[in-house]
């Protein structure tokens, strides 16, 4: 999946299902069809009931200091594990502070439970969902840092054809849910990779006025206001929504 040339999705059938139904405010949302006819369990030479095939991958790939886009990247996780035949996988990338300046910035520690990702392991990826907070519209240098390390993948396109999409964190209602994510599509642009935004597949949610939430046609998001404010809700289920959309777009991609 995604090995050596890494140019286009997996053309290995799936097991068929369909997928569990999506958060509270998106279950009239448009996701792509799916398969819906059974699969008969793969037997050896010896009768045993063995994995037939294995799971598609998407990769959430993120930075967070305080937490906030950590969030959303584990409902996001849910979402894509709620889509038969697909799995999730959290990675955060390097940190580039020393740990003295994040203490004097009262960061939190990173989570234990989420390894680190390097570059090369990007191309065993079916799929990847990109976030990170927004630093004057633009992504944080953290996630410019890990980008500007693929180079060699860049050279080699091995990126190229990977669906890909984003989520945000801002600390203001103006502060870029939207500029961060279309700013940061240069990157996908140069490794040949295929964009993916949820548009307004959220359905009814994506049009509600009556609470503040981040989010926007490009990804999931958050306001963190001034750090002490943590994901809504509704912010937790776009998040959802991204990840079992980004999976049923993965999967139909596979099986075309």
């Amino acid at each position: 999946m995604g090995k050596g040339g890494g140019c286009v999705p997996s053309k290995k059938k799936l097991p068929s299902a369909t997928a569990d139904e999506g958060p509270p405010r998106a279950r009239d949302a448009p996701i792509p069809d799916q398969d819906n006819s059974p699969e008969a369990p793969a037997l050896d030479l010896d009768g045993v009931v063995t994995d037939p095939i294995s799971k598609l991958k998407i990769f959430v790939v993120f930075y967070s200091m305080y937490g906030h886009v950590e969030g959303l990247a584990r409902r996001m996780k849910k979402g894509v594990d709620g889509v038969d035949g697909v799995e999730g996988l959290l990675f955060r990338v390097p940190e580039t502070l020393p740990i003295e300046v994040l203490e004097q910035m009262k960061a939190p520690p990173k989570p234990d439970d989420i390894p680190e990702i390097s570059a090369a392991e990007l191309t065993t990826a079916d799929g990847i969902l990109f976030g990170f907070p927004t630093r004057y519209g633009c992504m944080a240098a953290q996630m410019k840092a890990f980008f500007d390390s693929t180079g060699q993948l860049w050279k080699e396109q091995q990126l190229a054809g990977k669906p890909a999409g984003f989520f945000v964190s801002t600390g203001t209602q103006g502060g870029g849910q939207e500029t961060t994510a279309w700013t940061a599509i240069t990157q996908l642009a140069h490794h040949g990779m295929l964009f993916v935004p949820i548009g307004y597949t959220f359905g009814a949610g994506m049009f509600k006025m009556d609470s503040i939430r981040g989010g926007s046609p490009y990804g999931a998001g958050v306001f963190a206001g001034d750090g002490t404010r943590q994901p809504s809700e509704t912010e937790l289920a776009i998040a959802e929504h991204q990840g079992k959309y980004m999976a049923a777009v993965v999967k139909r991609l596979a099986q075309a």
